[in-house]
């Protein structure tokens, strides 16, 4: 299905204050797993970070990412780089509100984009699988790094990532993506292949993580496509399923998985 249109719908109600964009950041923080780890990650990157560190959200989206970096330490520079002009003009319009000037967005094409030796984080949450040239954007992500800097990749993995498993006829849930996932191995390649000096992969989504996944935002989203009305319903479904994708997700975050549906991809200059 695509996804696009239902970012679009949530976006047009959780833009009309800054508020409500607030409560769809912390909705976000506790409904999606990939937040558990990105936050998870970026608070052991923030153990030896610069006090002025310099941080590129490559693919930033609604800007979740940036509003938490941004709460951690507000001397940092932030800057979130899409291609969707509306939603760069909701988070440039929202962090202006909300007096955060250290943050701001820009449109961008990543397989071009390049600000030479200039950024001490790369972060870049669920983009890969949408980008054909995936090794000219690692190369400029490289170019862009400090030395020292460090690459935070999140994206689905060829262990069945964005729901498609062994079968031939299944198709990614999601229809914008590029490719369905990449192979451990194969990404950790192409960022040396792009001049990574080392890198580090883990999985995500294990069976804990898959299954919190379905109950927190597959199900609810393929109700929302099929119908708007379902947001009326949406508060009871997740009162009654919340709990267990909560313990789901911890579980998932806390374990080491031997395989999974996701992985957290880190590279070095």
């Amino acid at each position: 299905m695509q996804y696009d249109p239902i970012k679009r719908s949530l976006g047009s109600v959780f833009n009309r204050t800054p508020f409500l964009r607030k409560v769809f950041y912390r909705l976000l923080d506790l409904l999606l797993l990939r937040s558990w780890h990105i936050r998870k990650e970026i608070k052991s990157w923030n153990t030896t970070s610069p006090a002025d560190a310099k941080i590129l959200d490559a693919g930033s989206g609604f800007g979740q990412y940036d509003f938490y970096l941004s709460s951690l330490n507000p001397a940092w520079k932030i800057l979130g780089v899409d291609v969707k002009e509306e939603q760069i003009a909701d988070c440039n319009n929202f962090f202006k509100a909300i007096n955060r000037p250290n943050v701001t967005f820009t449109i961008g094409d990543l397989t071009t984009y390049t600000e030479a030796g200039h950024y001490d984080l790369i972060l870049s949450v669920d983009v890969m699988e949408h980008i054909l040239e995936d090794v000219k954007v690692f190369e400029n992500f490289h170019a862009s790094l400090k030395p020292g800097g460090m690459l935070l990749i999140s994206t689905p993995s060829d262990q069945g990532g964005s729901d498609v498993h062994d079968h031939d006829e299944e198709e990614s849930f999601i229809e914008e993506h590029v490719r369905d996932g990449y192979n451990i191995q194969e990404i950790q390649e192409k960022l040396k292949k792009a001049g990574f000096s080392r890198t580090e992969a883990r999985y995500q989504y294990g069976k804990p993580g898959q299954t919190a996944w379905r109950l927190s935002m597959k199900y609810p989203i393929l109700m929302l496509g099929k119908s708007k009305l379902f947001f009326i319903i949406l508060p009871f479904y997740y009162l009654f399923t919340y709990p267990f994708s909560y313990y789901l997700n911890r579980k998932d975050v806390n374990t080491i998985h031997a395989s999974g549906t996701g992985l957290v991809v880190k590279a070095w200059k």
